[in-house]
């Protein structure tokens, strides 16, 4: 087995009680404390339209993260590109970029990172997607190239630069085109997990070397929930599954705080559908996420994991952290 990076994955989650501007001082304190733990990158992930969750502008959000900090690396995971030009994509990360120089990543997805109304209204034809995502990304690399000095159209700032694109998927579409165009592969195995064995079997066998990347890199995605006990760290995780029945009622509300018993909230159809959903959430003590990171890197051998963390307490979230890096810790040195 071998060791692998940890991250974080935020969403700035707006929680009942809190304004957003609370949401993004979180935000800030989370990506503080976890630099200090170490974690390799910090991610801010496109979403539209939800009470529940304020990264919509992320090229805003990511600047103010990074700003705040000083060296973990800032990025998106990800920007939903055919809601937005390529050009614009790309000026905006070339600015970041500028900004922070050698901190800044571009992680990339097809989604809409909304419902069908929402998406409707920023622009997205439904119809182009698939042919449209693809040529994007050729795109953001044509203006981010120095050879593109000559053109036209280039991205000033952008132009030159060397901003990582990484590529998301929540099924096995994005594993051949991350392949094909030898980008390192994120999968959302937080909430789409049915696919992630398959998708990472497709990228690692038809993977093509490019410039940026000589063999494959996978980063998986997680929920992760810790704290001292086993039993507080499950009755932290009930935010967790509120948010994902709100998901399933069309109900967007903001994170609510634990409860003691889901069986008052959700029916057992919902339960179930959840869970499945949730397959992939490391919840309890220390050594009960240790163990639960040992059985998921011998299964999938991936190069990073990315922890996603619904907590309601900023405080507990934190130090649910904590937890992760001491749990990962402690298998690398076994």
């Amino acid at each position: 087995m071998k060791n692998f990076e940890i991250s974080v994955l935020d969403l700035a989650p707006v929680k009942q009680g809190k304004s957003i501007h609370d949401t993004f001082q979180d935000s800030l304190s989370l990506a503080n404390h976890t630099e200090n733990l170490e974690y390799k990158r910090f991610w801010l992930a496109e979403h539209h339209n939800m009470e529940s969750i304020a990264s919509s502008a992320t090229s805003v959000l990511i600047g103010f993260i990074a700003n705040g900090t000083k060296k973990i690396k800032v990025g998106s995971g990800g920007i939903m590109l055919p809601n937005h030009s390529s050009l614009i994509i790309a000026e905006q990360f070339g600015t970041l970029e500028s900004l922070f120089p050698g901190r800044i990543d571009l992680g990339v997805g097809r989604a809409p990172g909304t419902d069908g109304l929402t998406a409707q209204a920023l622009g997205r034809n439904p119809a182009i997607i698939n042919e449209q995502f693809p040529r994007q990304i050729l795109e953001l690399q044509k203006y981010f190239s120095k050879e593109n000095s000559n053109a036209l159209v280039r991205a000033i700032p952008g132009e030159g630069l060397d901003i990582p694109i990484y590529i998301l998927g929540s099924s096995t579409d994005s594993a051949w085109l991350a392949a094909e165009l030898g980008l390192p592969y994120a999968f959302a195995g937080h909430f789409a997990p049915e696919q992630m064995e398959m998708a990472f079997k497709i990228y690692r066998e038809h993977f093509e070397p490019s410039k940026q990347l000589d063999k494959p890199y996978i980063l998986a995605c997680i929920n992760g929930i810790a704290a001292e006990t086993s039993e507080e760290a499950h009755q932290l995780s009930t935010t967790l599954f509120q948010a994902f029945i709100n998901i399933v009622r069309n109900d967007r509300k903001p994170f609510a705080p634990p409860v003691d018993d889901m069986d008052d909230i959700w029916s057992p159809m919902e339960k179930s559908m959840v869970l499945q959903k949730l397959r992939y959430s490391f919840i309890g003590d220390q050594s009960e996420i240790e163990e639960k990171l040992k059985n998921f890197q011998e299964k999938f051998n991936v190069d990073e994991l990315m922890i996603n963390s619904h907590i309601y307490d900023h405080q507990k979230r934190l130090e649910s952290y904590d937890i992760f890096r001491k749990a990962a810790d402690s298998l690398f040195k076994a």
